[in-house]
């Protein structure tokens, strides 16, 4: 499975920017994470296959929506009213279909190359 993802950029506080992530093969439950320069990775959204189910990080609750096309083989993720702590290498995720706990990065099989996200204030 390869992911690709796309849509990063550099935008103001308060902007937004939708992210998109392409997959090549089989994929299950898809999440975003980002890292910050100097900090650890962390998650930020993740969607069940079906779409039904979807997952946010506290800090992103209520601004991002993650969302997937089964049919064009890609996940989405919407980011609204960004501010200047947002700003990292947003990296896509799925699964091989084995255990998976949203939040938990080693949970996920397969990750995209990043696409950067700077958030000016």
């Amino acid at each position: 499975v390869q992911l690709q993802a796309s849509g990063g950029g550099l935008v103001q506080a308060g902007d937004s920017l939708r992210l998109s992530c392409a997959a090549s093969g089989r994929t299950f439950s898809m999440g975003w994470f980002r890292q910050a320069p100097g900090k650890e990775r962390e998650f930020v959204a993740a969607i069940t296959w079906s779409g039904l189910n979807t997952y946010y990080a506290n800090s992103v609750k209520g601004r991002f929506t993650i969302s997937r096309d089964n049919a064009k083989n890609a996940v989405h993720l919407q980011m609204n009213s960004l501010k200047p702590e947002d700003t990292a290498v947003y990296y896509c995720a799925t699964d091989a279909g084995g255990s998976w706990i949203y939040s938990v990065g080693a949970t996920y099989d397969y990750w995209g190359q990043g696409t950067l996200v700077t958030v000016s204030s």
